[in-house]
């Protein structure tokens, strides 16, 4: 299954215009307590607003840029950003398969131009042939039902289409632990089409894939675990920024302060210094 193209639904302008209202709030010089208190929300509706985790009501927003005493030319253009974070992308037809939270990501991911990943434990979504998808869910999840494997598979299959899109295809950098490529995740037919898969992605002209030896010592892999850095292509005065996704078995994080992605920046170039050239 293709995703459909040029559609990225509401991720992006919800993380926009989270960002606009945050500019605003601090302008204001408001805590987001004080800001939560004087609208009579809770400060995790702010924090979700403002990270751009969920869509808005124009009246909504028309209510914090009068708290935040916003100019008034500014309040129209922030509304009408507000009615697009209504838009929906195919992946809300498989909320039912996706984990909570996830969308998010999967929003950022299909607007992104370049991803820069580092994983140390599995073969990344991007890259999993059906096999090794379909043994893996079988291993992690093994109370799905046929009906739910399937949908899962056509998610990841949907995601997959980024690399092969006919307009600006997704540039991908992925640097793997070289355990990752002998981690036991169905028979031996399953690894060794995996490894053929990603033999012949890394001939492709916007597919880069290295592997760390298991014997090289230290890297900063080693502290930062895996992550994902997604970048998009900007234009205007103000291009979409950077953002890094950090994912550990207790939650997730969307980190996109400057100093943050520099961080991680740092990070994956120390990395992929310690890295061979391909797989």
């Amino acid at each position: 299954m293709a995703s459909p193209q040029g559609v990225t639904g509401s991720t992006m302008p919800r993380r926009q215009l989270g960002r606009h209202l945050r500019d605003l709030r601090n302008r204001a010089r408001m805590t987001t307590r004080t800001a939560a208190t004087q609208l009579e929300w809770s400060e995790a509706k702010i924090w979700r607003i403002e990270t751009g985790q969920t869509s808005l009501r124009s009246l909504d927003v028309e209510a914090m840029c009068k708290v935040y005493g916003a100019p008034d030319d500014l309040v129209e253009p922030l509304a009408a950003l507000a009615r697009e974070t209504k838009a929906r992308g195919w992946w809300t037809s498989y909320n039912d398969v996706i984990p909570e939270g996830f969308d998010v990501y999967i929003g950022l991911e299909e607007a992104a131009s370049a991803l820069s990943i580092y994983e140390n434990g599995l073969v990344p979504a991007l890259l999993q042939t059906e096999d090794y998808t379909r043994a893996l869910l079988e291993q992690a999840q093994p109370d799905l039902t046929d009906a739910e494997l399937d949908r899962r598979l056509r998610v990841r299959a949907a995601r997959q289409a980024l690399l092969v899109r006919p307009e600006s295809p997704l540039r991908l950098h992925v640097v793997l632990a070289e355990a990752v490529l002998t981690r036991r995740i169905g028979d031996d037919r399953v690894l060794a089409g995996q490894r053929a898969w990603l033999r012949e992605l890394a001939d492709r002209d916007t597919v880069r894939i290295q592997v760390v030896p298991a014997d090289t010592g230290y890297h900063s892999g080693l502290e930062s675990g895996r992550f994902t850095i997604l970048e998009f292509d900007g234009s205007g005065d103000k291009p979409e920024p950077p953002v890094v996704y950090v994912e550990t078995f207790a939650g997730t994080a969307y980190l996109d302060k400057p100093n943050e992605h520099d961080r991680y920046r740092g990070a994956f170039t120390d990395i992929c210094a310690a890295a061979s050239g391909s797989v």
